[in-house]
């Protein structure tokens, strides 16, 4: 039995169920536990749904919890071969429609870092008529601006670059220790260069990337969204009107990737937020999964 089928046995034993729903192009896999106020997680790369375990248990008396598989990762995987331009943060945020409305969900709260928080600003824009709420982990967002480009910020984002090239997934794939070693990189670094906080998850992240070609489905979002992110960097993307679903972040101290500073802009965004910062690197949510309980209990419970 590999790490990822144990996990996922493991999961299951604890009350996690598992399903699929035909979504946009996909067959999305998602899993699910709790009873209440419905909230759909969304996971960042290089993730897929397990990330979320710690937090599904702690809030499982409090929501139900849907937690897909994005487009190109975990048991979704891709819908063809070869790497696909066509995995942008709309196309995401279309996944994640229909899913939703296969589901019958109406009016739900959503979370989303890292990748996930991308698809929940597109969502958002677009379908934000059918949000509660939206909640943030270290964000990605337009009013990062040329700083994410500045020269002592290159040595946190070269990776961007490399996973567009054609035969970038190839080469991390060409072996289950390459894939390792590459993912256990991003894991450990941007969580403070700290190998004990997935030290347990590392076998089962390999186990998962390389299956489904999940190493290209991953870069996929990388190749899709490198237009808007020069448009960032050159200052010549369009204002999109503010977001005005309420949103609530929770940004980490110690992100390398998306420092916490440079939350400034949000206002600029967002029409109604509200922030906070966690003692944490750049995957707040499973770093500190107790403050993140806490937070989305106060958040989607107010008033």
């Amino acid at each position: 039995m590999t790490a990822l089928e144990k996990a996922m046995r493991d999961a299951a034993g604890e009350g996690i169920r598992f399903d699929y729903v035909k979504a946009n192009d996909l067959r999305m896999h998602y899993a699910q536990i709790g009873h209440g106020q419905p909230l759909v997680l969304l996971h960042g790369w290089p993730e897929f749904w397990i990330v979320f375990k710690p937090l599904m248990m702690m809030l499982k008396n409090d929501f139900e919890l849907i937690v897909p598989d994005l487009r190109g990762c975990g048991f979704t995987g891709k819908p063809g071969a070869g790497p696909d331009r066509n995995a942008g943060a709309t196309t995401h945020a279309d996944d994640i429609a229909e899913f939703t409305q296969q589901l019958g969900l109406r009016d739900f709260g959503m979370v989303g870092g890292d990748l996930g928080a991308y698809v929940l600003q597109a969502f958002s824009q677009k379908y934000g008529e059918r949000l509660n709420g939206a909640f943030y982990f270290c964000t990605p967002y337009p009013g990062l601006g040329a700083r994410y480009g500045q020269p002592d910020h290159l040595i946190e984002v070269w990776y961007q670059y490399f996973q567009q090239l054609p035969w970038a997934a190839d080469l991390v794939g060409s072996s289950r220790e390459n894939c390792k070693l590459y993912m256990s990189h991003f894991l450990n670094h941007w969580s403070g260069d700290n190998p004990a906080v997935f030290r347990d998850l590392i076998e089962i992240y390999a186990d998962m990337f390389m299956l489904n070609n999940n190493i290209q489905g991953g870069f996929d979002w990388y190749v899709s969204s490198a237009e808007n992110r020069r448009k960032w960097l050159d200052g010549s993307l369009p204002k999109s009107s503010k977001i005005a679903v309420p949103s609530r972040f929770l940004w980490g101290k110690r992100d390398p990737l998306i420092r916490p500073e440079w939350s400034d802009k949000l206002g600029e965004y967002f029409d109604d937020f509200s922030i906070e910062f966690a003692d944490a690197g750049h995957f707040v949510h499973y770093e500190a999964p107790e403050t993140c309980a806490r937070e989305i209990r106060a958040f989607f419970r107010k008033p």
